[in-house]
C-alpha cells in the first residue's frame, strides 16, 4: 500500500498558527499543576487557598482571626432522574459512537458521569477588601501582593484563589460570590463575577449594596463539583492541622452532614508580625542583578547596594566595589555585562552578614506544644525552634514538636503533620524534603521502633514545620518542600534534638517501670517479712503490724526519692 500523500506546511503557513496562549488558558488544560486533578483534592484545595488568604488579611489587620468555614451540597437538577451510570453503560458494551458493528448505531445509553456539587463558603472577620480591588483577586490569574515582598506570609503566586473561582466556573459554570465590607460605617457589597479564559481578565456579572451583619470582613462562596471525603488527606484533617499550627486561630467548620466543628483558640495573641526585608546579595543571579540595575531608581552604585540589598553597610560596600574594581559613583544604568560579572563575583567573595529574621514569624516552643496538647491526646510533648538559616539568600526557620504516648495507636506508623508557614502540607509526602529528613533519621537510637526506609512506629505524632520568606515548593501546587541541602540539615537537626528530648524521657520512664516492678516484688513479701521476724524475736501481733507499716513507709519513701 502506498504511503498517504500529505500538504507540507510553509513558514509561511506555520507561523500564522502561532498565538498566544494565556496564563489562564495554560492552567484550565493544567489545573492539575495547582491541586485540582482529581474531586476530593479539588474541593481541599479550594479551602485551602481561601482559608490561606483569610489568616492572612487577618494578621495583616491585627485582628484576631475567627473564620467560619462551610460546605453545603448544592441541590442538583437532574437528581431524581434515570440516568445510567458509567459503570451501567460500560456493562452493556454500548459506546457514544457505536455498537461495535461498525454501523455506528448506538443501542445503549450515552455514559453520564455525575459528581458531587458543593457550595464552598469561608468568612473572616478581617479587613475587608476595597470593591474595586475584588474582581482581580478573585478573577485574574497571577494577581497579588505579596510575590515581590521578602516576608514571611501563606499566600505566594497570586494564583490560588482565582483558579478556585476557574475551577467552579469550569465544573459547574457557577459565578464566584464576594461579600466584603471595609468597616461599619461603609455599606456592605456583593459582587458576583467570571473569568474570561482568553484574556485572563475578570467579568463583572453583579456589584451591588447588600445588608450583612458583619462590621468588616469577606465572604467567598465558590460552587463547584467535588467529593467530600474523611481521611488523612480530607477538608476535615486539613482544617484540624491548621488550627493546630495556627493557635491564635477561632475557627468554626460545617462539614457537608450540617455537623458543626469548633476549634477555639489557645492563645489570645497575634503571632509577631512579619517584617518585609530587601534580597540579600547572596541570592542574587546575574540577570536579577542586571534587571536590578537597570530599574533602580538610585543615581550611583553605592547608594544601589545600600539601598537595594539588606545586609550591605558603608564598609561592606566599599569591600564589595573594591574587589569588583568599580567606582562607587558609577551611574548603575550604565554598567556593562562584563561590570555585572565583575560585581556579582565580588559580592560572592565578599563576607556579607545573614539577613535578618524579623521577617519571620516561627510559631514558637510553648505553643507549638500548645497545639499539639490541643489535638492530641499524649504523654509527653516537646519542641524544639532552630536558629534561622539561609538557603540562596532567603532566611527560614525550622520547629519540630513531638507527641508520645497516650491514647495514640502503639503498632502503626507515626503521624507525621508537615507545614510550611503555618499551613499544612497533605500530598506528595514522598516528594518533600520533610517527609525524607524523618526517613532518614534514626530513631532507633532514641527508643522508637524504625523499619529501614520507612517512618518509626508506635504511638508517635510529629510536627515539622518551616517558616521561609519564600518557601521552595516543588509545584505549584504547594504540597511539597524542594531538597535543599541547606533546609534538609536544619530539618535533621531539629529532629535529632526533639528526638534526644523524647529519648530521655523513655528511658527515664523505662526506669521507673524496672524500679516499680521491683518495689512490687518487695510489697509483695513484706508480710512474710513481718512473719518470719514475729517467729525470730518472739513478737506479738501488735508488734508485727508495726514492722510492717515502718518496712511500708520506708519503700514509699524510697519510691518517691
Amino acid at each position: 500500500m502506498p504511503p498517504r500523500s500529505r500538504t507540507n506546511g510553509t513558514a509561511e503557513t506555520l507561523a500564522q498558527k502561532q498565538r498566544e496562549i494565556s496564563i489562564s488558558e495554560f492552567f484550565t488544560k493544567n489545573r492539575h499543576l495547582l491541586g485540582f486533578d482529581s474531586p476530593a483534592k479539588a474541593l481541599l484545595t479550594t479551602i485551602k487557598e481561601a482559608v490561606d488568604n483569610s489568616l492572612d488579611a487577618c494578621e495583616e489587620a491585627g485582628h484576631l482571626p475567627r473564620l467560619h468555614v462551610e460546605i453545603r451540597p448544592e441541590e442538583d437538577k437532574f437528581k431524581g432522574l434515570d440516568l445510567p451510570s458509567l459503570a451501567e453503560t460500560a456493562a452493556t458494551g454500548a459506546t457514544a459512537t457505536g455498537n461495535g458493528n461498525g454501523n455506528g448505531k448506538s443501542k445503549g445509553k450515552l455514559p453520564v458521569v455525575r459528581e458531587e456539587r458543593y457550595r464552598v463558603v469561608v468568612e473572616d472577620n478581617g479587613p475587608g477588601i476595597v470593591a474595586a480591588q475584588v474582581p482581580r483577586i478573585f478573577g485574574k490569574l497571577l494577581y497579588g501582593s505579596k510575590f515581590h515582598s521578602l516576608k514571611q506570609s501563606r499566600g505566594q503566586q497570586g494564583i490560588g484563589i482565582s483558579a478556585a473561582g476557574m475551577y467552579g466556573q469550569l465544573t459547574t459554570g457557577k459565578p464566584v460570590t464576594v461579600y466584603t465590607r471595609t468597616a461599619p460605617d461603609q455599606p456592605a457589597r456583593r459582587i458576583q463575577l467570571h473569568l474570561d479564559m482568553k484574556l485572563n481578565e475578570p467579568v463583572v456579572q453583579r456589584d451591588e449594596e447588600t445588608i450583612w451583619e458583619k462590621d468588616h470582613g469577606t465572604r467567598v462562596e465558590i460552587v463547584l463539583t467535588g467529593s467530600y471525603k474523611r481521611g488523612q488527606h480530607s477538608v476535615d484533617a486539613y482544617l484540624a492541622q491548621t488550627a493546630i499550627a495556627n493557635p491564635h486561630l477561632h475557627l468554626t467548620y460545617v462539614d457537608p452532614k450540617g455537623e458543626a466543628h469548633v476549634y477555639p483558640n489557645t492563645a489570645d495573641q497575634l503571632p509577631a508580625e512579619a517584617r518585609e526585608i530587601q534580597p540579600h546579595p547572596y541570592g542574587v543571579e546575574l540577570g536579577l542583578l542586571a534587571r536590578l540595575l537597570k530599574d533602580t531608581a538610585c543615581r550611583n552604585l553605592g547608594s544601589f547596594l545600600r539601598e537595594e540589598f539588606c545586609r550591605v553597610g558603608p564598609k561592606t560596600c566599599e569591600q564589595i566595589l573594591g574587589a569588583a574594581d568599580l567606582p562607587a559613583n558609577k551611574q548603575p544604568k550604565r554598567l556593562s555585562q562584563d561590570d555585572c560579572r565583575r560585581l556579582l563575583d565580588a559580592i560572592a567573595a565578599t563576607r556579607i552578614p545573614a539577613p535578618p529574621t524579623d521577617c519571620l514569624s516561627p510559631i514558637g516552643e510553648s505553643l507549638v506544644m500548645a497545639g499539639l496538647k490541643s489535638g492530641v491526646a499524649a504523654d509527653f510533648y516537646t519542641s524544639v525552634t532552630r536558629p534561622a538559616a539561609v538557603y540562596r539568600g532567603n532566611p527560614f526557620q525550622v520547629e519540630v514538636g513531638l507527641a508520645y504516648g497516650g491514647q495514640l495507636p502503639g503498632d502503626e506508623l507515626a503521624t507525621l503533620m508537615r507545614f510550611a508557614n503555618r499551613v499544612p502540607l497533605l500530598y506528595q509526602a514522598s516528594a518533600c524534603a520533610i517527609h525524607k529528613a524523618v526517613l532518614t533519621s534514626n530513631w532507633r537510637a532514641y527508643g522508637v521502633q524504625q523499619s529501614k526506609g520507612a517512618l518509626p512506629t508506635g504511638p508517635l505524632v510529629i510536627l515539622v514545620h518551616i517558616a521561609s520568606v519564600w518557601v521552595p515548593f516543588t509545584s505549584e501546587s504547594k504540597e511539597a518542600v524542594a531538597h535543599y541541602p541547606e533546609i534538609v540539615r536544619e530539618l535533621k537537626l531539629a529532629l535529632q534534638e526533639a528526638g534526644r528530648q523524647l529519648g530521655r524521657f523513655l528511658r527515664r520512664r523505662q526506669r521507673e517501670k524496672d524500679a516499680n516492678q521491683k518495689q512490687s516484688y518487695i510489697q509483695k513479701y513484706i508480710p512474710h517479712i513481718g512473719d518470719a521476724l514475729q517467729d525470730i524475736l518472739a513478737l506479738d501481733a501488735a508488734d508485727r503490724a508495726n514492722v510492717i507499716t515502718v518496712l511500708t513507709e520506708t519503700l514509699e519513701k524510697s519510691r518517691k526519692f
